[in-house]
């Protein structure tokens, strides 16, 4: 069992997917604490019916990144967590996140990446013309969309398709796969190799897969 921090901005659709999956029994993960950086977010209001704590903490109160995420990792630490996972979060996180979590960060990404980095990621894969669609759970570094690739789910892009309606194929994508990535982690299934992410068939019996906590 993995205790997991969420942050949000907006809907919470990913969130919803997690906690889905944690009420089923399918996903070893409790969520000790999500957090908003803004106080539209939805996705307040499906942890407080899911009985989970959660907090706003308005990036706008802050002068720097730094001193924000300074705060958001005294949030997360008292909470016990243990993963960090950005789900529909629009702040640009800092070092001071990362080395706090060293390879405990992660990441959904509505594009097969690299490809299509950073905002409106279907709009510009229909205006490039692709075929293949998808979406990334990854590893976050200093870079944007930039880490280890966990795990890659693709859709067909169909003719029709338009960025609503391609958006909305994706999203339903991203909620398989980010439990699924979470699962591997929570089972200590994933080692961070440079710009690899090995995934062990088996449940490891040894703890040096991943960085103590």
């Amino acid at each position: 069992m993995v205790t997991a921090g969420v942050l949000i901005s907006g809907s919470g659709t990913n969130l919803q997917a997690i906690l889905d999956r944690i009420a089923a029994g399918t996903l070893d993960c409790r969520i000790g604490l999500v957090i908003a950086n803004r106080a539209t977010a939805a996705g307040l209001e499906r942890a407080r019916r899911a009985g989970v704590p959660n907090r706003l903490l308005d990036h706008r109160a802050f002068a720097t990144r730094e001193a924000y995420d300074a705060a958001v990792v005294e949030a997360l630490r008292a909470a016990g967590v243990e993963l960090v996972v950005l789900a529909g979060f629009d702040r640009l996180v800092t070092r001071v996140l990362l080395a706090a979590f060293p390879g405990r960060v992660m990441n959904i990404h509505p594009a097969l990446l690299p490809a299509f980095k950073g905002l409106h990621a279907q709009r510009q894969a229909l205006a490039y013309g692709v075929r293949i669609a998808g979406a990334t759970v990854h590893f976050v570094d200093e870079e944007t969309d930039h880490g280890p690739i966990i795990l890659q789910g693709a859709i067909v892009v169909g003719s029709d398709d338009t960025e609503e309606t391609l958006a909305r194929r994706i999203l339903a994508l991203e909620h398989e796969l980010y439990p699924a990535a979470i699962q591997l982690f929570a089972e200590r299934r994933l080692t961070i190799d440079g710009r690899h992410v090995r995934i062990a068939c088996e449940r490891p019996t040894s703890s040096r897969l991943l960085p103590e906590w």
